[in-house]
C-alpha cells in the first residue's frame, strides 16, 4: 500500500491506496499547533497536535487501528509544491534529493518547508519506510522556452525568475484518466479557490496560466490573478511589501470584488457585486483560454476539474459561451485526484528500480 502525504504549514492530508490505485481511506489534520482537529475515515476528534511529527504519529496509529500498520506500507509518497527547473520527474527521496528540495525553498517559501517537515517527520517515525516525492511544477517542464522565459535580463533569468506553472499533479492525473481517449489538443481548466488552465498537446503541457508563483493568471478566490508589475510596485510603495503580498494572495480575487471567495455563495447571491465577480472570473478564464488554444494550435476538447470546475455547471457554461468562437469542442468533467497521481508516480518509480 502507498501512503500519500500532502503537508501544509498548518495542515496534513493523507490518503491510503492499494497497488491498483484504489483509495482505501483518507484523512486530514487541521490547525496543527492550534485548535487542532483530526479526521480519518469515520473517526473525528479535536485535540492539541503540536507539529507534523505528532500529526503523522496519530494518523499512523489510527491506520493501525483499522488494520493498516506501517509494516503493511510499501512506501510513502509526498506532494512537494516546487521542484524548480531541475526536479521535473517523481523521485525516490534520499539525502541528495532532500537537499535539492531545500534549494527550492526561496521559490515556495510557504510550501516547501512544510513538505520537508512531513518528510523528516515520517523518516523519524518510520525510518525503514521508503519515501518518494512528486512535484506540482513538474508537469509543466515540457513547456518550450518561449513559454517560460520572461523578457528580463539573463542575470535575473539565471536566478530562477521564470514561469514554472502549478496544479501539475491535477493535470497529470487528468491525462492518465483519459488514457487512450486523450484528445490531441486538450484545454484543461483547474478551477477552485486557486485556479489555472493548461494547454495539453499530445499529453504534454505546452503552456499554462500560472507563472513564477501561483498568483498569476486567472481570477481566483483570494488571489488577484494577472496584475501589472508597475501596479504591484505602486501598491508596495504605499502599504509595504509584506502587506502587498498578503493583499494580492489573501484579500484579492473574488473576495475583493464581492466580499466572498466561495463561488457557490456568489452564485446564490443576487446583488451586482456578486454578479460582477462571477462575470470577471469567467471572462478572464476565457481570455487566458484563448491564449492557451493559440499555444497548441487549436482545441479538440475542454476538460474541467477542481471544486468549481467539477461542481459549478453555470460557470462551465459561461466559460464555454465565451469560447464559442472556437467551435463546439467536447466538454469533459474530470475528478481532481492529485493524491492518486502521486501514488501512481511512486509505483512508476518503483517499477523502474
Amino acid at each position: 500500500m502507498i501512503l500519500v502525504v500532502n503537508a501544509g504549514s498548518s495542515s496534513l492530508k493523507v490518503a491510503l491506496f492499494d497497488r491498483d490505485l484504489n483509495q482505501i481511506t483518507s484523512g486530514i489534520v487541521r490547525e496543527i499547533s492550534g485548535e487542532s482537529s483530526l479526521q480519518l475515515g469515520d473517526v473525528q476528534r479535536d485535540e492539541p497536535i503540536a507539529d507534523h511529527t505528532a500529526a503523522l504519529t496519530q494518523i499512523l496509529a489510527l491506520l493501525a487501528d483499522l488494520g493498516h500498520t506501517v509494516d503493511d506500507l510499501t512506501a510513502a509518497a509526498h506532494r512537494v509544491v516546487h521542484g524548480g527547473a531541475t526536479m521535473t520527474t517523481p523521485v525516490r527521496l534520499d539525502a541528495d534529493k532532500i537537499a535539492e528540495i531545500k534549494t527550492c525553498i526561496p521559490l515556495a517559501p510557504l510550501h516547501n518547508p512544510a513538505n520537508l517537515s512531513a518528510i523528516h517527520a515520517l523518516a523519524k517515525i518510520a525510518p525503514k519506510l521508503t519515501q518518494f516525492a512528486s512535484f506540482d511544477t513538474a508537469f509543466h517542464a515540457t513547456n518550450p522556452d518561449v513559454a517560460t522565459r520572461y523578457a528580463i535580463s539573463e542575470i535575473q533569468h539565471s536566478a530562477g525568475i521564470r514561469r514554472y506553472g502549478f496544479h501539475g499533479l491535477s493535470y497529470a492525473n487528468m491525462v492518465a484518466e483519459f488514457g487512450d481517449a486523450l484528445p490531441s489538443r486538450l484545454l484543461a481548466l483547474h478551477l477552485g479557490n486557486g485556479a489555472s488552465l493548461c494547454a495539453i498537446k499530445d499529453g504534454k503541457s505546452v503552456a499554462t496560466s500560472m507563472g513564477y508563483s501561483p498568483l498569476s493568471g486567472l481570477t481566483m478566490g483570494t488571489r488577484s490573478g494577472d496584475i501589472d508589475g508597475a501596479a504591484v510596485l505602486r501598491i508596495s510603495d504605499a502599504i509595504g511589501e509584506d502587506a502587498t503580498d498578503r493583499m494580492l494572495n489573501e484579500n484579492s480575487g473574488l473576495k475583493a470584488l464581492a466580499g466572498a471567495s466561495n463561488m457557490k455563495t456568489l452564485l446564490d447571491r443576487d446583488d451586482d457585486a456578486a454578479k460582477f465577480a462571477v462575470d470577471h472570473f469567467c471572462y478572464w478564464a476565457a481570455r487566458h483560454a484563448g491564449s492557451a488554444i493559440v499555444a497548441m494550435g487549436g482545441v479538440d476538447a475542454v476538460a474541467f476539474t477542481g471544486g468549481i470546475g467539477e461542481n459549478a455547471a453555470p460557470i462551465r457554461d459561461r466559460i464555454m459561451a465565451h469560447l464559442s468562437c472556437f467551435g463546439t469542442p467536447d466538454v469533459h468533467v474530470i475528478a481532481a485526484e492529485e493524491e492518486k497521481a502521486i501514488a501512481r508516480d511512486a509505483l512508476s518509480v518503483m517499477a523502474q528500480a
